[in-house]
């Protein structure tokens, strides 16, 4: 008697990834989800303090005395952090409410029908990353280079998600290696930070203050709590079967995941003295 073969969750025959239970709520949904990013977003420019870290760069000029290049700190901008708190949370409202207007709803449908959201990937490419940006800089990752890369490379990781789900459209099996460069470009930001974070001088003086770990550690699990939805959907656990589950899961994660950066930071730093 032939033995029964298993097989692999990855090389299962994928059944188009279409549903129609849900759609309709689907829309609704998503300007729900614009309206609580919005409101908290106008919250935390009215109700925010001018506090404000620097962004600085360190230029190398040329020393007559000694004859060398020695760097010189430069200030290049002051960045508030209530209206840049609020831009992200803005930039997730604006997302919402583009996906749920009148011209782009029914493209929004027909993509997540297929498995794939284009729309959900540009927006965390821009907010996702002023999120670590701003992580980095409250534990004193304050040069522009750093920075810019730490944008950059939060980024690539959020488009490595859209290229997972558009290369794997129509195939047969599933192909992790998007997945996991994205995982491996998403893990640079948080070893910088921790660095940072957790090499910080023992004395109270020069450790960041508590709030800051705190976000650290819940930022951090949200990131990757995001990463398992992925899987989750892929795998076709539970109610990750229908497709519309994972999408409502992926915005929830958001609009908590932004919520408690925002807040923390407001309590720690922002309230009004």
């Amino acid at each position: 008697m032939k033995a029964k073969e298993t097989v692999s969750p990855d090389e299962r025959p994928r059944q188009p990834l279409t549903t129609s239970t849900g759609i309709g709520r689907l829309r609704r949904f998503n300007l729900a989800m614009g309206g609580l990013h919005l409101v908290q977003g106008i919250l935390m420019v009215l109700l925010s303090s001018s506090f404000a870290l620097p962004l600085v760069a360190n230029f190398l000029y040329f020393n007559p005395q000694t004859k060398r290049l020695v760097p010189q700190p430069e200030t290049l901008v002051n960045v508030r952090l209530g209206p840049a708190i609020a831009a992200f949370l803005f930039l997730s409202a604006i997302a919402h409410f583009a996906v749920a207007s009148p011209s782009l709803y029914p493209w929004y449908v027909r993509n997540v029908r297929r498995g794939i959201n284009p729309a959900r990937w540009l927006e965390y490419s821009l907010s996702s990353s002023l999120m670590i940006v701003l992580i980095a800089m409250l534990v004193g990752i304050y040069d522009i280079a750093a920075v810019v890369a730490i944008f950059g490379v939060n980024a690539s990781m959020i488009l490595f998600g859209w290229a997972m789900e558009r290369y794997n459209l129509g195939r047969p099996s599933v192909d992790w290696l998007a997945y996991w460069f994205g995982v491996l470009a998403g893990a640079v930001p948080w070893i910088a930070i921790g660095i940072y974070l957790f090499g910080a001088g023992t004395g109270s003086s020069s450790r960041p203050p508590t709030f800051v770990y705190f976000i650290y550690l819940s930022l951090f699990a949200f990131f990757n709590v995001f990463a398992l939805n992925m899987v989750f959907q892929y795998r076709r656990l539970g109610r990750w079967k229908n497709v519309l589950f994972g999408e409502r899961v992926y915005m929830i994660l958001s609009l908590v995941a932004k919520s408690a950066l925002a807040w923390q930071v407001f309590a720690g730093t922002l309230r009004p003295m």
